[in-house]
């Protein structure tokens, strides 16, 4: 694949995010590289080095984004390039980064490399959420990592039901329920006692958010399931969900919530050594001994 195209996503905001941008439209422009930046972008580029493009034109007019900043960014981009064909190549300026994958330190040869064809392509799916309320259009939207239904109100539990193609599953109380990829798994679905997912694995988990009967515990089912999530008419508790952390809208009593798998996919694009377990280690702290060093040496750690 030839990128003679390049867009970049990220908050200027942070100085971190900013000393990126700088440095790679520069290394782009010394290699004749078109580098698209959204005109809200207020940086001081090298003259004629960068080309003014409203992000929402990035996935037709670039042959790759390159997201800067935190797994967010990423995020942000992949609704940006949902069911299109630009892949997505993450540099990570935030805290863990299970997505953007390269660091600062080897950016500029990581991208050569990628920029050279020397890469891993790796598609990940999506979650299609479609929200139905009582007198009201319906709302749809994509995540990449999670639907998420929240509940409100503080201080007290909700009441839902859950069913999966058809089937009743289970009724919950507690704060809601985070329905997860397995891209998703090592995000708020493990922050629930969700396990860990190899992403290339075809299947999503149910994470119930602090339930309140132990019992309720998450569950792995087989992506492309439809999965429906009622709020109960017996008690009156009110819910946000959120797909990827942007909220599509409420759910109140009687409302409905639908999540199936999307035909929309992404593409990440990862350097030369990209190894899933060693990002694990790295950002869970694994094998680690009492004086926090590694307990083995061996190559990859």
């Amino acid at each position: 694949m030839s990128f003679q195209s390049i867009a970049l996503v990220g908050r200027p905001a942070d100085l971190r995010v900013a000393e990126c941008m700088l440095s790679l439209t520069a290394h782009f422009y010394s290699k004749g590289i078109r580098t698209l930046v959204d005109p809200g972008v207020e940086l001081a580029f090298r003259p004629d080095s960068v080309v003014p493009c409203p992000e929402a034109a990035f996935a037709t007019r670039a042959d790759l984004i390159v997201a800067i900043g935190g797994d967010g960014t990423l995020l942000y981009a992949a609704r940006l390039v949902a069911g299109h064909a630009v892949p997505l190549l993450g540099i990570n300026r935030g805290r863990l980064g299970f997505l953007t994958d390269v660091s600062p330190n080897s950016m500029l040869e990581d991208v050569d490399s990628v920029l050279a064809g020397r890469y891993t392509e790796d598609r990940r799916s999506l979650l299609s959420a479609r929200l139905e309320k009582h007198g009201a259009e319906s709302v749809s939207a994509l995540a990449l990592n999670d639907v998420v239904v929240n509940k409100w109100e503080t201080g007290r539990t909700m009441d839902f039901e859950t069913s999966i193609n058809g089937r009743f599953v289970n009724s919950h109380g507690g704060d809601g329920m985070v329905i997860a990829t397995a891209t998703g798994s090592t995000a708020y679905a493990l922050s629930c006692g969700g396990p860990i997912v190899e992403p290339d694995l075809d299947v999503w988990v149910m994470a119930p958010i602090s339930p309140h009967t132990l019992s309720d515990r998450p569950i792995v089912v087989r992506a492309g399931s439809k999965i429906q999530l009622r709020m109960s008419d017996r008690f009156e508790s009110r819910a946000q969900v959120t797909c990827d952390g942007s909220a599509i809208g409420d759910l109140e009593q009687g409302d409905n919530l639908y999540v199936e798998g999307s035909d929309a996919q992404i593409t990440l694009l990862h350097p030369p050594g990209y190894d899933y377990y060693r990002l694990l280690r790295s950002k869970l702290h694994w094998g680690r001994g009492a004086y926090g060093r590694q307990d083995d040496n061996r190559e990859g750690n």
